[in-house]
């Protein structure tokens, strides 16, 4: 039997060339919290837009916007777990999105 018909975690990662270290699970309350945190932001959120609606209420949705996509990236999709490298990658592609789509507002003032 070839190598990676074997059965087995270790086998499996052996198999798909492995690199990925064992990390404790999350505890199930740490997540909680995050998602607690994340229903609190959209209150703040929409609070925001129906209290000052205009330009005052954007300005609030583009502060904590970014907030809550960094609680999902890092909690919910194992962000804080990778490599270095990886998350590197990964936030300069995001910072690169960012970037071109900040360029946007010179086009049109949303402020």
């Amino acid at each position: 039997m070839h190598d990676s018909h074997a059965t087995g975690a270790g086998a499996h990662a052996a198999a798909h060339g492995g690199g990925h270290e064992a990390h404790a699970p999350v505890p199930t309350g740490t997540f909680v919290m995050v998602w607690v945190a994340l229903l609190a932001l959209t209150l703040v959120t929409v609070a925001a837009s129906v209290w000052f609606p205009g330009k005052v209420g954007i300005g609030v949705a583009m502060v904590v916007t970014p907030i809550k996509a960094a609680l999902i990236l890092m909690w919910f999709m194992h962000l804080k777990y990778e490599t270095f490298v990886f998350r590197a990658m990964f936030l300069s592609a995001v910072g690169i999105l960012a970037l071109v789509m900040g360029l946007t507002f010179f086009d049109y003032s949303f402020l």
